[in-house]
């Protein structure tokens, strides 16, 4: 797809878009069914992520996991590029034929991004800061540096103040993992001779917390919001959104938070 073409899309067209991608395998093996669950749970925030980058040409996502961010990313014309904690390159090729993504594998909690300054039009981070056992200021100043002068980062994390966590704190229940598994018996995963958790949550954010870790990496125009938590449903099965709807009504009491702030 062109760049001219993506630019010109609406939100509406370009869940479409996204749809048809999914349908044909571009964005993961159509008959993985832990992948398919993850879309229909990502689709929301990953149109409003490629909304927002459509002008971003060249793009950078530290911890980019399975992936599926930068597939439609890749799809949709961007130039794109991986960083990740554990070694997933050879995923990548089965997955991204015609355009392949540059996979490097890095600790962005201690290791400097492998790219000069300014490298980058955007940067995303999905869903991975709340994973990190230590400070993260470091890694957010290097996500700064590698931007180029105006780029943008955007950032999605776990809201601890959510109606999912309020609900089980009144019910006597943690908010984060399975405590025996996740902490008590937990292994460290040494490097440098540190230690780190990155299977588990260490941290969960409020939206004030988000504002101040941008601020601290010296961004601008730093916009924070709740993001909506509904999922992608067809036929009956769209009657399971009503009760997201509901608590959805309330932005404090939503999943997740997204950030967006230029360099």
């Amino acid at each position: 797809m062109s760049a001219e073409v993506v630019h010109a899309l609406t939100r509406r067209e370009l869940l479409r878009r996204v749809l048809d991608l999914r349908q044909r395998g571009v964005l993961f093996d159509p008959h993985d069914a832990a992948r398919e669950d993850v879309f229909r749970g990502s689709i929301d925030r990953f149109c409003d992520i490629a909304l927002r980058l459509r002008f971003c040409r060249r793009v950078l996502d530290v911890g980019a996991g399975h992936g599926m961010l930068l597939a439609l990313l890749n799809a949709l014309g961007h130039e794109c590029h991986a960083l990740d904690i554990t070694d997933r390159a050879q995923e990548y090729p089965e997955i991204y034929r015609e355009q392949p993504i540059a996979f490097r594998l890095c600790n962005v909690e201690v290791d400097p991004i492998p790219y000069p300054d300014a490298s980058f039009d955007a940067v995303v981070c999905c869903q991975v800061l709340e994973h990190f056992t230590h400070s993260h200021l470091p890694a957010m100043l290097e996500m700064r540096r590698v931007l180029k002068p105006g780029g943008i980062i955007e950032v999605d994390v776990p809201n601890v103040a959510s109606f999912r966590n309020r609900s089980r704190i009144l019910r006597g229940k943690n908010i984060t993992y399975d405590y025996e598994e996740h902490y008590l018996r937990a292994q460290p995963v040494s490097y440098q001779g540190m230690s780190f958790y990155p299977l588990r949550h260490n941290r969960e954010f409020t939206r004030r917390e988000l504002e101040i870790l941008l601020a601290a990496a010296d961004f601008r125009n730093i916009e924070v919001r709740f993001l909506k938590s509904r999922r992608y449903r067809t036929g009956i099965e769209r009657l399971k959104s009503l009760g997201t709807m509901l608590k959805d009504a309330v932005p404090g009491l939503r999943k997740s938070l997204i950030a967006f702030a230029e360099k």
